[in-house]
């Protein structure tokens, strides 16, 4: 069974994106914030993880260099899934090692294209 991490400060997000995953079949975890997700990752890398930007503690973009930096941190697929949607920000993002980007609020569907489109479904 493949894994997935979702990391997000929000309960309600973090909840809505467990039940889409659980849907799809994944193993999922739950962190709610970069550092949470971060010792988390560190025990066991993740199939997915789906990343929030703005977080308390330790950004989504924090947590992306230091995963990417990790053994085996290459690994996982970083889907960001945020309210940051201008092109300086994706671009950020995807320099930083994000295999994709998604936009809140999002769905059931856009959750399964992005997935689907890099292979995980």
């Amino acid at each position: 069974m493949k894994t997935a991490l979702v990391v997000d400060d929000s309960a309600f997000i973090r909840k809505i994106a467990r039940q889409i995953l659980d849907g799809m079949g994944f193993e999922v975890a739950e962190a709610q914030d970069g550092e949470d997700a971060l010792t988390q990752c560190q025990a066991e890398l993740p199939d997915l993880i789906l990343l929030d930007w703005h977080m308390p503690v330790m950004s989504g973009l924090e947590f992306l260099h230091k995963l990417r930096k990790m053994p085996g941190g290459g690994d996982p697929q970083v889907v960001f899934c945020t309210t940051e949607n201008t092109r300086d920000k994706i671009i950020t993002a995807l320099e930083a090692g994000a295999t994709e980007y998604i936009m809140k609020p999002f769905d059931q569907e856009i959750i399964r294209t992005k997935l689907e489109q890099i292979g995980m479904v």
